[in-house]
Parts: structure tokens; sequence; C-alpha cells
């Protein structure tokens, strides 16, 4: 079998063997992590923190964190802190005229505004830390069972939490390092799919009830599914290609260019940003709303906790809307890309160099990026819709959203990196007709 064949040319290639293991190494470690409880905890009396990340935004937290949340293990804040030093970072690169200035000084400049994006996590660790040992609190509060309240225990705890998170961030590192993929997203897909086999029992176990609808009805969301993951695939690989002409150029008797070629301008240029970044902000109301001595909140960040709400859902695809134009405007450059193709005495066919090109390619990418800030806003609350028609809360994270995104990009990254091991050593593909196209991709092509 082409699968099997597949296999063995994977292991017979020593680097990508020695990668691939590294990896499973790095990922064996992160998920012993997630079930190291904090030192003070009994791991018996969770069980309210673990109700409480059954549904609402605390479940997807809980996702993304590969249930270190729910365990009150030492990655309890996961990743995402530091994601989101890096979203206020590259924020910062845009309005602020000296983190520009370093963006332009390359490497160096790069390594600076990366020291100061971990400075960034460790203040932002240190006050989710203090807020999730409150919350921590109030849930063992409720289950009658009292936490160390001296405030050794509180300090020694956000430590080891904040510790917990740089170690991971780490482990990310050196996957994309020494491992395969970028490490960063397969901390993040590893978490998402850990819940998978769970989710997926349980759903089958509830739809074998007596009024759920049963086999029939199981198998119709297995479909869905698929279709929903055709989709998300379709839109990070969609794009749509601006032709190229070459003028003639005559080196001594040789003939050169003259080929026409393509830029391909992505649909969703963005790939899955937007939606990180708007999760991100989301996700603000759990850190800042505060648990009083009841463990209630108000009913305005009530309403933006509720992941099926109206509320929560209309905000959330806005903010991936206005996120895909902003993060295109930052990645895709059309001036740039007009005088590459004038100095490489390229031309669109119809339309004048210079300024002109700039505008039609600007013109393009607009047309272009509406629709797929769209289709990807409708992907991203897919979720709200699987739970009206019934499906389980934590199954239905899978029918779209940033877990599947994630989930969908990732894979097709590692996988392309996988394919591009084996055809540089001049193994067949994984595929039999074409190469697997990933999330990442030079727009620049030519």
């Amino acid at each position: 079998m082409r699968a099997i064949d597949t296999i063995k040319n994977i292991w017979k290639i020593e680097d990508l063997r020695n990668r691939i293991l590294i990896t499973l190494l790095l990922v064996a470690i992160y998920r012993f992590g997630t079930f190291v409880v904090l030192p003070g905890i009994d791991p018996q009396a969770l069980t309210a923190l673990q109700d409480q990340t059954r549904g609402g935004l605390m479940a997807l937290l809980d996702m993304f964190s590969g249930g270190a949340f729910s365990n009150a293990s030492i990655f309890a804040l996961g990743i995402m802190p530091y994601i989101s030093a890096s979203i206020v970072m590259q924020l910062l690169a845009i309005v602020v005229p000296s983190f520009q200035k370093l963006q332009r000084e390359g490497e160096s400049g790069r390594k600076k505004i990366n020291q100061w994006t971990r400075y960034l996590t460790i203040i932002i660790l240190i006050f989710q830390g203090w807020a999730y040992l409150i919350n921590l609190s109030v849930q063992m509060r409720s289950a009658g069972i009292a936490m160390p309240a001296d405030l050794w225990f509180k300090i020694s705890s956000t430590i080891i939490m904040a510790g917990g998170s740089m170690f991971v961030l780490w482990l990310g590192e050196r996957i994309t390092d020494k491992g395969i993929g970028n490490g960063i997203s397969f901390i993040i897909l590893v978490g998402i799919i850990a819940r998978l086999p769970h989710s997926l029992f349980q759903e089958f176990i509830s739809r074998m009830g007596d009024k759920t609808g049963g086999l029939v009805m199981f198998l119709f969301e297995m479909l869905f599914l698929l279709l929903v993951i055709a989709g998300a695939i379709l839109l990070v690989q969609g794009t749509r290609k601006v032709p190229v002409q070459y003028a003639k150029r005559i080196v001594g008797n040789k003939q050169y260019g003259g080929a026409r070629q393509y830029i391909p301008l992505k649909v969703n240029s963005a790939n899955v940003m937007p939606i990180i970044f708007a999760q991100a902000i989301m996700f603000i109301p759990i850190s800042i709303a505060g648990f009083n001595a009841s463990g209630e909140m108000s009913s305005f960040w009530g309403a933006f906790m509720d992941n099926t709400g109206f509320w929560y859902n209309f905000t959330f695809a806005l903010l991936i809307i206005a996120f895909t134009y902003f993060y295109t405007a930052i990645t895709i450059n059309p001036t740039q890309m007009a005088d590459d193709l004038k100095r490489n005495n390229g031309f669109i066919p119809g339309i004048k160099p210079g300024k002109a090109t700039k505008d039609y390619l600007d013109e393009i990418m607009s047309r272009i990026t509406l629709p797929g800030a769209f289709f990807l806003a409708l992907v991203a609350i897919m979720p709200a819709f699987a739970r009206l028609a019934g499906i389980s809360m934590e199954f239905s994270q899978f029918f779209g959203g940033t877990s599947l995104l994630i989930l969908v990009g990732v894979v097709l990254d590692t996988l392309q990196q996988v394919e591009s091991h084996l055809l540089m050593r001049h193994y067949d593909g994984l595929l039999k007709s074409g190469r697997i196209k990933g999330r990442a991709g030079s727009v620049a092509a030519y």
C-alpha cells in the first residue's frame, strides 16, 4: 500500500526520522506536564473547576491548554499569554515609530522585539496567574474544600504557573528548531487533538440514547463535520493567480525572459491569525471581570463568556473581519510587489508598471479579502450553530472556530514539511497528484 511505503520512506530519511522522534518526545513531556497539579492542591477537589470548564468560553480556554486548565496544572495558563503578548507587540510595531525602526533593523531588531515580547508575556502571566488562583479558590470553596489561603502559596503558585508557561514556550521553540512543524502551533494542536477522542466518544454515547437521533444522526454529524473540514481546507489553500509577463532580455547571443508566470494572491492571506487575534481579545472578560465571593459575574461580562450567545458570536465575527483586513494589510505590501516587478523587468498585461500596478494589486486584494473574511468569520462561529443543532458542547468545538482552523492549518503545514523532506531525497510525495499546500506560501513567488 502507498501509505505503508510512504511511512517506510519517512523512516529511511535519518534527519526526518530524528525530527519526528524529537517532536514526539517534546510533545510527551508537554502532555505529562498537563497532569502535574500545583503543590498544595488536592486533585480530587477539582470537580467544580472541571464542571466549570465543560461549557462556555472556559471550555475553549481549557482546550487550548490541553486540559491543563481544568487540572490546575503547572501548565494551566498554557501558551495563550505569549500569543496575546505577540499581538500587542505587532500592534505596537504598526503605530509606534520606535518599534517600526526596530523591525527595519533586521535580525537584531527582531531579537530585541522577541525579548520585549517575553517580558510582556511574564507580566501577563503574573496577572492571569493571580486571577486563576482566585477563580480556583471560588470553585474549590463551592465544592466544600478550602484552598491554602496564605500569601506565600499564591505567590509561589503564580511563579510556578508563569514558569510552566515559559517552559511550554521553550518546548515550542525546540520543536521548531529540532523537530517538525511550527512548535507553538503544534503545542496548541496537541491540546486540541487531546480532547477529540473523549468528545467523540461522549457524542456517540449521547446519540445512541433513546431520544437523540441514534446512529443515523451521529453519521449525519460526521458527514457534516467532513464538509466543514473540506471548506476549511479550501479557505486555507484558496488563491487567485495574477498573470505576470516578463520582458525579453538579450544578453550576448542568449535570450532571457518572455515567459508568463503568476503571483498567487491568497483568498485568506492572514490564515488563522485573525481568529487567534480575535480569540485573545474575547478571552479578556475571563481576565478582567473578576470573581466576587459567590463566584458570580455581571450580566455584561457574562454575555461575553457564553460562546453560544448572540453578542459573543456577533462581536467575535466583527473582530475577525476587521483583523483579516488588518493582518492582510501588514503582511501584503502591493507597493513593494509593484516595485519588485518593475525592478525585475516584469509587468501585468494591460496594466502600466509602477503606481497603476500597485493600485491594481491593492484592488484585487480588497476584492478577494472580503469573501475570505466573511467565510472565515462564518467558520469561526460555526460551533454556535452546531450547539443549536443539539450537538454536545465539547464536540461542537470541532465543527469550526479556532480549533478546527488551527487543526487544519497546522496539519497541512506539517505534512508539507514532511513532503519537502521526501521530495528532496527523490522519494514520492504524500499525494499521488500534486503537492500539499500549506498555509504558508510565498506571495511574491515571482
